[in-house]
This record gives C-alpha cells, sequence and structure tokens, in this order.
C-alpha cells in the first residue's frame, strides 16, 4: 500500500462505497499525469472517465501510457472549431453534467482561468453558492489531514467571503465524515493589531462566528501557523488553546497565501495533497497540469466521496 493511500484511507473507502463509479468528464484529457491518476481511481471502480478534448492527441497518451485498453468514453472536440480551445473543452464537459452524462467534473489540459471561468458563469448552472477550493495536505510531522482555503480561486476575499469560506470547508469536511471540525484563522500573529490588517480580520471573524455561528464548527484566530500545528509551540509561547496540532483545516487569508503554503508543502516537503471546489453543484476536481498521479487520485476520491452521502 502506498503512503497516500494509508494517509488519505478514510477518503478512499468512502468513494469506494458509491453504488456504482462516478462518471467524470476531464476537460482536455490529453496529459499523461492526469490520465494516470484517473485511470487509478477508475481500477478501484470509484469513477468511469469521459474523456474531452481532441481524440488523436488523447488516444496517442493512451497508447503511450498503455491504457488503450481500459474502460472510458472519448468525447471528441475538433480544433479547428475555435482559437479558444480550451474554453470549449471546458464548456463540453459542463454539457455533459447539464445532460446528465456526467457526474463530476475534472480539470485537465487547461489553465486554471480556462476552467474556472465557464464554471463560474452562471449560465452554465454550475454555481451553487460561492465557489472556493479546497486543498486537503497530509503534513509529515502532523497527525492528520489538514485542510486549506482557499489556495487558488479568490484572490483577495473580503470578511463576508471568508466567513463563506468556512461554510465551504465545514462542507467538505462534513461530507468526508468530519463533524464539527476546529477550523483555525491563520494570522501573522496571535494578537490583533491595527498594524495588520489580517489579524483584526481573523478577530472580527471569530467574534462573528461567537455571536452567530457561521458553521458548525470551533473557530479560533488569529493564530499563526506554528501555533496551528504544534502543541509544543503553544506551550512554549503560554498560548491557552485546546485545538493547537489538531485543528482540521486553516482559513487562508488571501490566496498567495494559500497558494504558497499548499506549493511549498507539496513540492518542496513531499507532502501528499489534493484539490476539489466547494460552492459548486456538482462535485469538482481542480488539479493543477504538473499534479502527480496520486494527487488527481485523492481529487477524485474526494469527489466521490461527496457523492456517497
Amino acid at each position: 500500500m502506498h503512503i497516500y493511500e494509508k494517509e488519505f484511507d478514510f477518503v478512499i473507502q468512502r468513494a469506494k462505497s458509491l453504488a456504482r463509479p462516478a462518471r467524470v468528464a476531464i476537460a482536455g484529457a490529453d496529459l499523461e499525469n492526469i490520465l494516470r491518476g484517473v485511470f487509478e481511481a477508475e481500477s478501484h471502480g470509484i469513477c468511469t472517465p469521459l474523456l474531452v478534448g481532441n481524440e488523436e492527441r488523447i488516444r496517442k497518451v493512451l497508447e503511450e501510457q498503455n491504457l488503450q485498453d481500459r474502460n472510458y468514453e472519448i468525447v471528441h472536440v475538433a480544433d479547428e472549431e475555435t482559437d479558444d480551445i480550451y474554453h470549449v473543452y471546458v464548456t463540453k464537459a459542463i454539457s455533459l453534467v447539464n445532460e446528465g452524462r456526467a457526474d463530476m467534473l475534472l480539470r485537465g489540459n487547461t489553465s486554471t482561468r480556462n476552467f474556472l471561468m465557464p464554471i463560474l458563469d452562471k449560465k452554465f448552472n454550475i454555481v451553487d453558492g460561492l465557489v472556493s477550493e479546497v486543498s486537503l495536505l497530509k503534513v509529515p510531522y502532523y497527525d492528520k489531514v489538514l485542510a486549506l482555503s482557499d489556495v487558488s480561486v479568490l484572490i483577495n476575499p473580503s470578511e463576508g467571503q471568508r466567513k463563506k469560506i468556512v461554510k465551504n470547508i465545514v462542507s467538505i469536511l462534513n461530507h468526508l465524515g468530519i463533524e464539527h471540525p476546529k477550523v483555525a484563522v491563520l494570522s501573522l500573529v496571535e494578537k490583533p493589531s491595527f498594524h495588520m490588517r489580517d489579524t483584526v480580520e481573523a478577530q472580527n471573524i471569530v467574534r462573528a462566528h461567537q455571536h452567530q455561528p457561521i458553521a458548525d464548527c470551533e473557530l479560533v484566530g488569529p493564530i499563526p501557523w506554528d501555533l496551528i500545528v504544534s502543541k509544543e509551540a503553544a506551550r512554549h509561547k503560554n498560548y491557552d488553546c485546546p485545538y493547537c496540532g489538531e485543528f482540521d483545516a486553516v482559513l487562508m487569508p488571501n490566496v498567495m497565501a494559500g497558494n504558497t503554503v499548499m506549493k511549498v508543502l507539496s513540492m518542496s516537503a513531499n507532502v501528499n495533497c489534493c484539490g476539489v471546489l466547494a460552492g459548486t453543484r456538482v462535485p469538482t476536481a481542480i488539479t493543477s497540469r504538473s499534479s502527480a498521479p496520486e494527487q488527481v487520485y485523492l481529487s477524485l476520491c474526494v469527489c466521490a466521496a461527496m457523492l456517497a452521502d
């Protein structure tokens, strides 16, 4: 068993409980790492792939990876149909959902912008609230999988949007069987200061939650990273919080902080991770084009787990 299978076992087992494999539409299915992750999920009965894109290029990658005899359907999109072919890949994948032919979406060989813009366009009927991204990571020194949000969609969310991100985080974790999660509101320091906007916002969000709960969770902040992940750091700093070293999720101050933390941990510290969108009508995996196959596989497992409820 691979280490990521042990770390995310609670997610994988939930995904495998589906009555039938979920049909996943991959927008731009001509990347080898994406296809390897997709067919890892297919081999475990988690999904049936709908490969959206240029059929010739898709078949070439399938043959190169010796995947041509697996269970899949190719949905051909001719390159000459438009100059913005990647946008068309995504809209075609969305149409498969709206036609009842697909249960989930997966970003393939498209940029983040090209993938998100059609999803956020209300005419395609995919948005079901504020859309944000939730990344799940298993840091080696931390005992549990940790959720980070937002790391790729909302560039500089307002206080009101960050409250909705908390709801999205809690919703995703609930789908994974984690009830009443402990959520940390990340800041540079633990004491509010008017010189640091993030600390004041964090205090405001927590106070609002104490007055009227934003979601069914514990919410703590402002709190820096060391206190979030370490009871020992909290002891040294005399920070009185029983959840240090036990948080389930971290609310990031902006996309720069979230994306940097996620990429540093995943690419420089060999941390296993995956990402999904919250606030969409159907489970949507938003992996990077450079994602390892296991990250694609885990993202699809999270999406399938959301359908398993």
